[in-house]
């Protein structure tokens, strides 16, 4: 891990663009922590000790998981035109805020809207994180390593993820949000640090910062001809599309052939991730590993899971920029989908036959399921959301796109435990298999590869 750090992202001139990718993620991490925090949570307040004084049913619990989706919905819709207009950086300062709330609603939760308001408070940081954070690191970070830049986005929240499973399960309930917010301070004090992005700053015609932002994230401090070439090549590029008229987006600007083909590909991807049910599988891991007949406590299976999802997404990271999005992407859904047939085969069929001694094999096929998932379809979903639209239009189309995806987190998340409930979990994993399997086949004939591809020009 040292000499791959060394050898890609410590270099002289890209290691600012790396230590902004890791500022700007704390806040991923801390969402990430929000996420983990759920799936042992909603088993402890089900019992008889439960930490709260109140009880939840099966309808609140499906509700406290679809809250995610409504909240990421309104952070789309608050960042989708203003991120122009406020910039990056705004928006990054912005998130400590919702950060701390949430986590106070949590500590003085006195009945279940408490922990809605909580849970869509999550939602929203994931749903302005999720947009902002992939624009401005691939607006400072080389072609050569956006990638891997980016794609930490995703390794950042799965090990908040891990750690959120991890203090749920063995800290008191009241202890969590004490530790949690002090992430807040920390992180808004580290943005403190960054410049904003030079692509925003030319659009904004502030070339003395916008030379400022390109010399501090290629870690230049003298003159550098290289470096002023890369630069002049970069506001050329900008100051060429507000000269023939292009920085004013219409509508006219969604509805061309490159951006319908965007708009395509970011649907698609957004409905496969979703109906594939890999996020569903995360928020509500413990409930599944108990339905099927796991024999490991699920808290600890729980946490395994986890630490899976931190070494998926760090492999994406390895190979994103080596073998490119599409192969990933493939093999990604083409396992999710293998993996959710045998696990809802196994628990078919166990219920038909004697298959204890194969108890272990639920939990290791969901090991294979979400290791998979976090190879390409979780791990390089934000990237390639970013990458597959036109420049001019890519802060609002992103927008639009994570807009749709947090549609589908909140039907997805509201309707899974009721799936379970209703359909029984090997229905549901055998719905989950084939939109997966869909999503599979539309990246084989469609799904142009975008390694290359420029983040000023088309």
């Amino acid at each position: 891990m040292r000499q791959f750090l060394k050898s890609r992202f410590l270099k002289r001139e890209t290691r600012y663009q790396f230590l902004g990718t890791i500022i700007v993620n704390i806040i991923t991490f801390a969402h990430g922590i929000g996420l983990g925090w759920l799936s042992p949570t909603l088993t402890k307040i089900q019992t008889p000790n439960s930490p709260l004084d109140f009880k939840v049913n099966i309808d609140e619990i499906s509700w406290l998981g679809s809250m995610l989706g409504l909240g990421s919905l309104c952070g789309n819709l608050a960042i989708g035109f203003l991120l122009e207009r406020a910039g990056r950086k705004f928006f990054l300062y912005l998130l400590a805020a919702p950060y701390a709330c949430l986590w106070i609603l949590i500590y003085c939760a006195s009945n279940v809207y408490f922990l809605y308001a909580a849970r869509f408070l999550s939602g929203f940081i994931g749903g302005v994180a999720y947009v902002v954070l992939p624009i401005f690191i691939s607006e400072i970070a080389d072609t050569s390593i956006r990638g891997s830049l980016t794609s930490i986005l995703m390794l950042s929240v799965n090990l908040g993820v891990l750690i959120g499973y991890i203090a749920s399960s063995y800290l008191d309930y009241h202890v969590v949000p004490l530790v949690a917010i002090f992430l807040t301070i920390i992180y808004f004090l580290a943005n403190l640090m960054l410049p904003e992005s030079a692509p925003y700053l030319l659009k904004k015609n502030k070339l003395t910062a916008a030379e400022k932002s390109f010399r501090y994230y290629k870690n230049q401090r003298g003159e550098n001809q290289a470096t002023m070439e890369i630069f002049e090549e970069l506001k050329l590029a900008v100051l060429f599309q507000k000269m023939n008229g292009t920085s004013e987006i219409t509508f006219k600007d969604l509805i061309t052939k490159p951006a319908l083909k965007g708009f395509g590909a970011a649907f698609v991807l957004s409905t496969g991730f979703e109906f594939s049910n890999v996020f569903s599988f995360i928020n509500y891991m413990s409930d599944i590993l108990a339905k099927s007949g796991s024999f490991l406590d699920v808290n600890t299976s729980t946490i395994i899971i986890g630490l899976v999802q931190v070494i998926g997404v760090y492999t994406s990271t390895i190979f994103v920029d080596i073998v490119g999005r599409k192969l990933l992407l493939l093999i990604s859904t083409l396992g999710v989908g293998f993996g959710c047939i045998a696990f809802g085969c196994f628990t078919y069929f166990v219920e038909l036959y004697d298959l204890h001694d194969f108890s272990w094999l639920p939990f290791v096929l969901m090991i294979f399921i979400i290791y998979v998932a976090n190879v390409g379809l979780i791990g390089l979903f934000f990237l390639v959301i970013v990458e597959v639209h036109p420049a001019k239009i890519r802060s609002v189309a992103t927008s639009i796109s994570v807009a749709w995806m947090s549609i589908l987190v909140f039907v997805t998340l509201k309707l899974f435990p009721l799936l379970l409930h209703f359909w029984g979990i090997s229905a549901t994993m055998w719905f989950s298999a084939m939109f997966s399997l869909v999503t599979f086949v539309y990246f084989i004939f469609f799904l142009p590869e975008t390694k290359e591809k420029s983040m000023v020009e088309d």
